[in-house]
């Protein structure tokens, strides 16, 4: 009842996550990611504890194969997780475990990591993967919002979706973009609306923190 993504952007080396399901609020629980670090999915029973977890393995010097073996080892509910690592440099790693229902899978492809579960059709991953690959200068932010346009378009899961989240980081410790749609009828229009207005000022917002004395205004 989820598809998401973990992607990463080769030239700016800004990494992210973006997700939706037929469940309310799914930004609070799933897609996590740390500058320099990587970026890890916990879904299907999902486990908020991994995601945090995982980032620190990755920090820690970690493979992306080291962090998801640690996380499943340290996790006796595996055969209920479906979960998906990223590192810094791109390498990915994937887990769905026996409980998981189809059609779930995992797709890694140039950059990304595609993951679902109980979804409506096996074209759903693949349109994702085809969908972030096809703009590669274009911002990483506009590119997950995209993979998630495609999925839907590919069928998406069988309910229809409730909820819908976009996380990228760049070099700060917060990120750079961080919007959530927590319930909606039509929650990845709505967040593709969203990224759409705060697009603009997403590099201004980090100048409010950094360089205050060059920023335009304020809150």
């Amino acid at each position: 009842m989820t598809f998401s993504l973990i992607g990463r952007c080769a030239r700016t080396g800004q990494i992210g996550c973006a997700v939706s399901t037929s469940n309310i609020a799914v930004g609070t629980r799933v897609p996590y990611a740390r500058a320099g670090v990587g970026a890890v999915l916990t879904q299907n029973r999902t486990d908020p504890r991994l995601g945090p977890r995982g980032l620190d393995l990755l920090q820690s010097g970690c493979t992306s194969d080291e962090t998801l073996r640690a996380l499943i080892a340290s996790n006796g509910s595996s055969d209920w997780r479906q979960l998906a690592v990223m590192d810094a440099a791109g390498r990915t790693a994937a887990h769905s475990g026996a409980h998981v229902k189809p059609h779930r899978g995992e797709l890694a492809g140039r950059d990304c990591i595609v993951l679902g579960n109980i979804l409506a059709n096996d074209r759903v991953l693949p349109a994702m993967a085809a969908a972030f690959a096809a703009s590669p200068d274009e911002l990483l932010a506009a590119r997950l919002v995209r993979a998630l346009e495609a999925g839907l378009a590919a069928g998406g899961e069988h309910e229809a979706v409730r909820s819908a989240a976009l996380l990228v980081v760049a070099d700060q410790s917060f990120p750079l973009v961080d919007l959530r749609v927590d319930a909606s009828d039509q929650p990845i229009a709505a967040l593709a609306s969203l990224w759409q207005e705060y697009r603009p000022w997403a590099e201004e917002f980090v100048l409010r923190a950094i360089d205050p004395d060059r920023a335009k205004g304020g809150s």
